[in-house]
């Protein structure tokens, strides 16, 4: 990557709290949402892995999930941990370069698989006959490298962009990680353009694939409506309940945080809120997608016994 005339060598993450005790705190918090995140996923994987059961279209997407959380979280959560336990906030250039390009890539491929899994389940609801040769080894593949092709490249981009700003203001990030706003911050000039560049990736990124989670969704919600049953209703309502919790989570976070103008711009409040999807949400992911699953409790069961 081609390096901007700034004078930064390293920056310097501040992180939540200067207080000791508090940061303490922090630690051991974050060491166990990081524990049970690699746990959770870990064992939701192993188990889409080894039962025949869970070779399905629907849990080849959910095990690819909890692979990006694990992913996602270790981009983020060792580095938070550091901040928290030691006097040394700084994170190198090279250092901080790599953790926006990842976090970027997986967030954006995370948002196209999040679309991806609507689609399977409008296949799944609407279809159901066909949805074994619709949903087939090659689409689902397809689907995948096309989320991670989609993410990584927008992540190129726009990380290109972002550090080849002159970083000649300071080099203090009023954050816990090299976040977009915070390093716009102390960007001193072109600005403006990269405003517009923003909205652009805002747009292609998140609302693309929330518009097609919207449509996919209103034609599971008219199919099931055209099922006579209650009991029909629900069961075919309950198949896609845990993905509608994980995109509801998900995307309200990144869009609050991304979608204000810059004159609302509360780093305290955003702080928490990008703690939400970048650590918080990977943790939950595995319960959402296994407490209110009989088939991964089935396989849970068989592996213990």
């Amino acid at each position: 990557m081609e390096r901007s005339n700034h004078t930064v060598s390293e920056f310097i993450l501040l992180g939540f709290t200067s207080d000791p005790v508090m940061q303490l705190v922090l630690f051991v918090m974050f060491l166990i949402m990081y524990t049970l995140t690699v746990l959770g996923n870990t064992a939701l994987i192993v188990l889409i892995c080894n039962d025949s059961r869970l070779h399905t279209p629907m849990y080849f997407f959910i095990g690819n999930l909890a692979f990006l959380d694990l992913w996602l979280s270790t981009v983020y959560t060792p580095k938070i941990l550091m901040i928290c336990a030691s006097e040394d906030k700084s994170i190198s250039f090279a250092g901080c370069v790599a953790q926006f390009f990842f976090s970027a890539g997986l967030d954006y491929s995370e948002c196209y698989l999040l679309a991806a899994m609507a689609y399977d389940r409008y296949v799944a609801i609407s279809k159901p006959l066909l949805y074994s040769q619709v949903m087939s080894i090659k689409l689902c593949a397809f689907l995948i490298a096309a989320s991670y092709m989609g993410g990584f490249i927008n992540s190129s981009i726009i990380t290109k962009k972002t550090f080849t700003f002159d970083f000649c203001n300071d080099n203090v990030i009023d954050d816990f990680f090299c976040d977009l706003l915070p390093l716009v911050k102390l960007a001193c000039g072109g600005k403006e353009g990269y405003q517009a560049l923003m909205y652009f990736f805002l747009t292609s990124n998140v609302m693309t694939p929330i518009a097609l989670i919207l449509a996919s969704y209103l034609f599971i919600i008219a199919t099931i409506l055209r099922i006579r049953s209650t009991q029909g209703r629900l069961k075919a309502f309950s198949t896609c309940s845990s993905h509608l919790i994980s995109v509801t989570l998900y995307y309200g976070s990144i869009l609050y945080i991304y979608s204000r103008p810059r004159t609302n711009y509360t780093l305290d409040t955003d702080k928490i809120v990008s703690t939400f999807y970048t650590v918080v949400f990977p943790m939950l992911n595995p319960l959402i997608y296994s407490l209110r699953n009989k088939d991964v409790k089935e396989a849970l069961n068989k592996l213990f016994k």
